[in-house]
């Protein structure tokens, strides 16, 4: 994997979303600056982290938006097009609990199916981490905030805010982990 895949990532991550998308752009650099800080925790596997936190949000691009899903977009992009990692899709494809999103849309089996969730809980907890300790603007905040924050502006009885109402429990049980892990790191 190494700095090539962290590069080619924020190299196809900036085309998709830069000019189109300047602050889920701006999200998509906070969300990969704070995967760039869990490289103690991570034991390795940083760099994968680093990628798929600058991937997560590239299915919003609207020349990648068939479904309207965007993680399932993405990561249908990342496979079809660029021939992706295996273990790359399926973190974009799954990241902070997607799954109960496609289900609230009614795409839950096509995403099981297509990209199962990785088999690697501190990866999916860490990408969970980086993605909701960041505004939409790319600055830290709290998991309760941003939970606030995403329900405040899609509404509580939106797709998305059933979604994240349903996945709270889940969001701040793994920020809580990866808190726990930096916060056992030696200084």
């Amino acid at each position: 994997m190494g700095a090539s895949m962290t590069a080619w990532a924020t190299r196809l991550a900036s085309a998709e979303l830069a000019a189109v998308l300047p602050r889920r752009w701006a999200h998509t650099r906070g969300v990969a600056s704070r995967a760039v800080a869990l490289e103690g925790v991570l034991r390795g596997r940083s760099d994968l982290l680093v990628a798929a936190a600058t991937l997560h949000d590239v299915g919003y691009a609207p020349r990648l938006a068939v479904t309207g899903f965007h993680p399932l977009d993405g990561a249908r992009f990342l496979r079809d097009e660029h021939h992706a990692d295996e273990r790359l899709t399926r973190l974009v494809a799954n990241h902070s609990f997607a799954l109960l999103e496609a289900e609230e849309r009614g795409l839950g089996e096509v995403l099981v199916a297509e990209f199962p969730l990785l088999g690697d809980p501190l990866l999916v907890d860490a990408l969970v981490y980086c993605d909701m300790t960041t505004t939409p603007d790319g600055h830290r905040t709290t998991a309760p905030a941003r939970i606030a924050e995403i329900t405040g502006r899609y509404g509580p009885d939106s797709v998305v805010g059933r979604f994240i109402q349903r996945a709270a429990p889940k969001i701040l049980a793994s920020v809580g982990r990866i808190e726990a892990a930096l916060a056992a790191q030696p200084r």
